[in-house]
């Protein structure tokens, strides 16, 4: 037996004011009907019980709702080459065992040190292997798309990211915002003339490749902190900085 487990969110309409926005136009069956009888100079009954195909026009960051950003989002050179769009991640970094370390007691706003996942590896007695696939737990995502959910969750270190770089991961996710601690607090350090700290995280990713997930939901749904599969392959956007992915992870029951 199998049991899949979504671990991303769906894409829907976002409350006013909340970054980044998805805007979702409905488009009715009875509409769609009209619009190409129009465009098709057809006569009115053309269609069965003047019907044709409902669809959805959507408006949205590719950023926005579960996604995969691709080395190119954190500068435009990794690793002294022209860094990687997300059409060009490659997929065997995109399906791979999966391993879930439980960040829960760090508070909201701290970094989470490379000694705080050796201690969480420790933990649960696992030691990483190239191409695992590193999932944060912070239950920060139970809040989304609360208003502050962009400032609700612990983040990632340089340091704690590039450990998991040198261990032979490529490819890490989170169960919040974003990858790092939470903008504001860099920009309060940013104003009282503290440099070099901001996306810290991110901009490790200049100096070596990597791929991380943000937005991810279910973490606590995983019965166990290693021995399932996560797939995660991302929409190929041509020259994406970022792709929307439908991560699952797959466990043996």
């Amino acid at each position: 037996m199998r049991k899949f487990i979504d671990l991303s969110l769906p894409i829907m309409d976002t409350p006013p004011g909340f970054f980044p926005a998805s805007e979702i136009t409905r488009v009715t069956h009875e509409e769609s009907a009209k619009k190409r009888m129009v465009d098709w100079n057809l006569p009115d009954g053309f269609f069965p019980d003047n019907k044709l195909a409902g669809y959805e026009i959507l408006k949205l960051n590719s950023h926005a709702g579960t996604h995969f950003d691709a080395p190119w989002h954190y500068g435009p050179i990794s690793m002294g080459k022209p860094a990687r769009t997300i059409d060009h991640v490659p997929l065997e970094w995109c399906y791979s065992d999966g391993v879930v370390l439980d960040f829960r007691h760090i508070n909201v706003g701290e970094r989470i040190t490379a000694a705080q996942v050796k201690e969480a590896l420790e933990k649960i007695n696992y030691k990483l292997k190239p191409l695992d696939i590193v999932l944060i737990r912070t239950d920060a995502s139970k809040h989304y798309p609360e208003p502050d959910y962009n400032s609700m969750h612990p983040g990632m270190s340089k340091e704690s990211t590039f450990w998991l770089i040198e261990q032979g991961i490529k490819v890490m996710g989170i169960d919040a915002w974003g990858w790092d601690r939470p903008n504001k607090y860099d920009l309060e350090e940013g104003r009282r003339g503290v440099k070099g700290q901001f996306w810290q995280a991110h901009i490790a990713g200049r100096a070596m490749e990597y791929c991380h997930m943000e937005n991810l939901i279910n973490l606590d749904l995983i019965p166990k902190p290693y021995g399932f599969t996560v797939v995660a392959f991302p929409i190929s956007i041509v020259k994406g900085s970022a792709g929307w992915v439908r991560a699952v992870a797959i466990v043996e029951e």
